[in-house]
């Protein structure tokens, strides 16, 4: 009697195991991984429309200079004496002494740009506030000369040591000012 309560119980644990690793249908297989990349894409503009939004926050409260936020991936309008300038960031990449990127600079209405400096600084946010750790950012000059134009947009690369493209919180371009044309060397006689 206990063999023939035990014969179908086994049978049923059996069928339900076999149930259980039958393989999904290839339908169902590429819904999954439909549904994944959604997933991946939704977080993924999730985190560039708040880093757009911090960007826009710093660039509200910001008298002088522009903060580009790399995951932001959007240019930012900064205006200087030299007119208005668009600034943007491209090509963001991990070199073994931190990051490399191209800070463009295009002028407005496509005019030629002139000759101009520029500071260019890079750091961290705090991964509780957002906001800059001013603390530990680096700086290094930049600069456009004459010889390169006349052009309306220009790309300058940056090396920005010490933080890896995932660190790299913030980049701030500030202090643009024209370069005065260089004085033509005199002949002497």
């Amino acid at each position: 009697m206990i063999r023939m309560v035990w014969a179908p119980a086994a049978l049923s644990l059996l069928a339900l195991s076999g149930c259980s690793s039958t393989p999904a249908s290839p339908e169902v297989k590429q819904l999954h991984q439909e549904v994944s990349q959604l997933n991946q894409e939704m977080r993924q503009l999730t985190s560039q429309a708040t880093a757009l939004e911090q960007q826009n926050l710093l660039n509200s409260r910001s008298e002088q200079g522009a903060w580009l936020l790399p995951q932001a991936s959007t240019a930012v309008v900064l205006q200087t004496q030299l007119g208005e300038l668009r600034l943007s960031l491209t090509q963001i990449e991990s070199e073994a002494s931190g990051t490399r990127a191209n800070l463009n600079i295009r002028s407005a209405g496509e005019q030629p740009l002139p000759a101009l400096s520029a500071k260019v600084a890079w750091g961290e946010l705090d991964a509780a506030s957002g906001k800059p750790l001013n603390a530990g950012s680096l700086n290094q000059s930049v600069e456009i000369p004459a010889s390169l134009l006349p052009k309306s947009s220009v790309s300058i690369p940056l090396r920005l040591s010490g933080l890896t493209p995932d660190q790299l919180g913030f980049v701030r371009v500030h202090d643009v000012v024209a370069q005065s044309p260089a004085a033509p060397e005199s002949a002497t006689p």
